[in-house]
């Protein structure tokens, strides 16, 4: 099972020639909305790899919420323990230009009320795999990483969005996935050594005994372990809109390992996935099948 603790958002995205300079208003040509927030979209991707998962999270008790869980309904993601809060469902903004680069503005809404106590909702057990981002308090995170460690269940930390007050937890997490800027600005907190990133990333793993994952976009992405260091390319793509590719990378590395793969062979899969995503506007609407996968990787 893969357990999801974090947040639910509808994405309002507006596609636009290029993206604005401070204090510049520049036209645009489409408005779409869509589900999205990086918990559902990591449970979706999770689940459509082929995974049972469950959602912990909150959605307000307004019209945006039926939307912003309609596709983890409709791809039978557990909802049992998504609660409606006081607060408005999360919302997050988003220009996307025609070349595929997107800025965001995330507006936390009912993700700001997802609490300690709603992970005892979550249901782990040993063996299990909980996965978990930034977009919900940071005390919340951490109980999370606690009740995995007391259930036995395998814990992954997404750290996206960058928060340096989540410098302390990375060390207890069993697998950390960063983008590359996000693991350089969260490397200098940590005061971690080595001439370059690759090096820096295995005196992570040196120092914590867990495993760094670093995604590079079109490049794939690195890890370091304990043990070794492992490069993973991917599939190369034209991207139309790279909202989300992240959050499917997360969601598919999950489901592999909970699947039974080596760390290599699911952040191929991952990677894989990962670039699928980038083929289609929005973010879950973007996540691919199991069987897309299958295909690309064939």
């Amino acid at each position: 099972m893969i357990v999801v603790v974090g947040s639910i958002n509808l994405d309002l995205i507006a596609t636009v020639e290029r993206l604005p300079r401070p204090g510049e208003t520049v036209p645009g040509d489409s408005f779409v909305t869509a589900p999205g927030g990086k918990g559902a979209n990591q449970a979706l991707a999770a689940r459509r790899a082929g995974a049972r998962t469950r959602m912990v999270g909150a959605a307000g008790n307004d019209p945006y919420a039926d939307e912003a869980l309609a596709l983890l309904k409709e791809d039978g993601v557990d909802l049992s323990a998504v609660r409606t809060a006081r607060s408005a469902t999360g919302t997050a903004h988003i220009l996307v230009e025609r070349a595929g680069e997107n800025v965001i503005a995330v507006i936390s809404g009912a993700n700001a009320e997802v609490r300690p106590a709603d992970v005892a909702d979550a249901g782990l057990a040993g063996g299990d795999h909980l996965l978990l981002q930034l977009e919900i308090p940071i005390e919340t995170v951490e109980a999370a990483l606690d009740a995995a460690a007391k259930a036995r269940a395998f814990s992954l930390l997404n750290t996206a969005p960058y928060r340096p007050d989540a410098a302390a937890l990375l060390g207890r997490a069993d697998y950390v996935i960063a983008n590359e800027t996000e693991f350089d600005l969260y490397a200098g907190l940590l005061q971690l050594d080595g001439a370059d990133r690759r090096a820096r990333m295995q005196d992570f793993a040196r120092r914590t005994g867990r495993v760094m994952i670093v995604t590079l976009g079109p490049d794939g992405a690195w890890a370091a372990t304990p043990d070794g260091f492992l490069t993973v390319p991917t599939i190369q793509v034209t991207p139309v809109d790279t909202v989300g590719a992240g959050d499917t990378f997360c969601g598919y590395l999950a489901a592999g390992l909970a699947e039974g793969f080596g760390l290599e062979e699911a952040m191929r899969r991952a990677a894989a996935a990962g670039a699928l995503a980038c083929l289609k506007p929005g973010a879950q609407p973007a996540i691919p099948l199991k069987a897309e996968v299958d295909a690309a990787l064939a």
